[in-house]
């Protein structure tokens, strides 16, 4: 065998061995990170649930999920272990006051600047006794004529009756002629 058909053969063998050894770190990572878990700490778990450990012990943790609510989680449960600061500031929506960041507002009115008083309207205007040219309103198409192409589709309404007339005569003679 020669070395450019072996090469493929390496090259997924190594991307394999990458994958797994990057997948290993993680859950290496997670175990630790469960590990270093202590009562009073904020904790996620895998199901979205946010907590405060309350027990730790081998396998398992009790969580307290409100206010003298316990519930006994698998150690495996945990998603995450969450800071002080990140664990108030989402379940009881404490904001830090020290912070320098802007805040960000929730629709674009300050955006926009100060409200403008010449605001455009957009509104139907009432129309006028009689039309702007000064002619004579007589000259003028009454309301009950038809429009031209109103008169068309008549027409073609017509011929279109007459068609379906005629098909139908067609298929009741082909079929007496049939039986």
């Amino acid at each position: 065998m020669s070395l450019v058909t072996l090469l493929p053969f390496i090259v997924l063998i190594g991307a394999m061995f990458l994958m797994t050894r990057s997948a290993k770190k993680k859950q290496q990572a997670a175990a630790q990170m469960r590990d270093e878990m202590q009562p009073g700490t904020g904790v996620r778990t895998i199901g979205g649930m946010y907590a405060t450990v309350k027990e730790v012990h081998v396998d398992m943790v009790l969580l307290e999920v409100a206010p003298g609510v316990h519930a006994v989680y698998a150690k495996n449960a945990i998603g995450a272990v969450l800071d002080d600061d990140e664990y108030n500031r989402i379940v009881h929506g404490d904001d830090p006051s020290d912070s320098d960041t802007p805040i960000v507002p929730d629709d674009a009115s300050s955006l926009t600047g100060p409200a403008d008083e010449t605001r455009i309207d957009l509104g139907k205007k009432p129309e006028a006794a009689g039309p702007a040219d000064g002619t004579d309103t007589a000259d003028a198409e009454p309301d009950d004529a038809k429009p031209a192409d109103a008169k068309s589709e008549d027409t073609s309404a017509d011929s279109a009756g007459k068609a379906d007339k005629a098909d139908k005569a067609d298929k009741t003679d082909g079929e007496s002629g049939a039986k």
